[in-house]
């Protein structure tokens, strides 16, 4: 399943699919589906629809999608079903935890396979997120520089779980062991905007992040009395924002 972007226009909806994943058009493999509609006076309007995908195409593999579900220390391996292969190529909504973190694996498989670095998805749970593991031997290809693809990676991929679950589910896209990297620089982030925005008084703005990094910066300064946090901005470049409470 190809990544589809909408947008007022046409060239809004390829402008956030090459942003989203920090592609320029020449490496782009771009193709309209929808042209959308104006309406009259907002009435009949109809959002643009295009697929933007890297132009760098490979030879589809026939790998298995593995789900290593985890509950109560027990890993059980879950297989994409024939059932579940037929069912992608309709609408997929309500679906309960179970099939919608299967049809989230077999989306981040398409996604990889499309980028070039066809990756093996393994999920494990926690009590409160989802961890999609993707397993690559083209793994810098797909965290990107300072993480930015997969970050883009990881924004679709809430957007689509949230479209398709009946429930909502916290999930966490992760190449290698980047996802525990990033969290000892977060640490270590928040602790030198804290110190920043006492000496100088002024609010710090940091750099975009997925949601649950921004829910960690909230959490690793919400117990200090005399600071603020709160997100700006529209996802994926949603960033947050700190500063003296007043």
């Amino acid at each position: 399943m190809m990544p589809n972007f909408t947008g007022e226009t046409v060239d809004q909806a390829i402008e956030l699919g090459l942003s989203t994943l920090n592609l320029t058009k020449a490496e782009a493999e771009i193709k309209i589906i929808d042209e959308g509609k104006k309406g009259f006076l907002g009435i009949g309007r109809k959002e643009a629809v295009v697929v933007v995908e890297s132009a760098e195409r490979v030879t589809e593999v026939k790998e298995e999608v593995v789900i290593e579900k985890t509950i109560s220390g027990i890993e059980e391996p879950i297989k994409e079903t024939g059932e579940m292969a037929s069912t992608r190529t309709g609408e997929l909504v309500n679906l309960n935890d179970d099939e919608a973190v299967t049809a989230l694996a077999v989306y981040l498989k398409d996604i990889t396979r499309d980028l070039g670095a066809p990756a093996m998805v393994k999920v494990t749970r926690t009590n409160d997120r989802i961890m999609f593991n993707l397993e690559s031997d083209k793994k810098g290809l797909l965290i990107g520089k300072h993480g930015k693809l997969l970050n883009a990676i990881q924004y679709l991929a809430q957007v689509y779980i949230h479209r398709i679950a009946k429930n909502r589910l916290s999930i966490v896209v992760n190449v290698g062991d980047y996802r525990e990297r990033r969290e000892a620089i977060i640490k270590r982030l928040a602790k030198q905007t804290l110190r920043q925005v006492r000496e100088t008084e002024q609010p710090v703005f940091l750099e975009p992040m997925p949601a649950f990094e921004r829910k960690q910066v909230h959490s690793l300064l919400a117990s200090e009395s005399d600071i603020s946090t709160h997100s700006e901005g529209n996802e994926p470049h949603r960033y947050l924002v700190v500063e003296l409470k007043k």
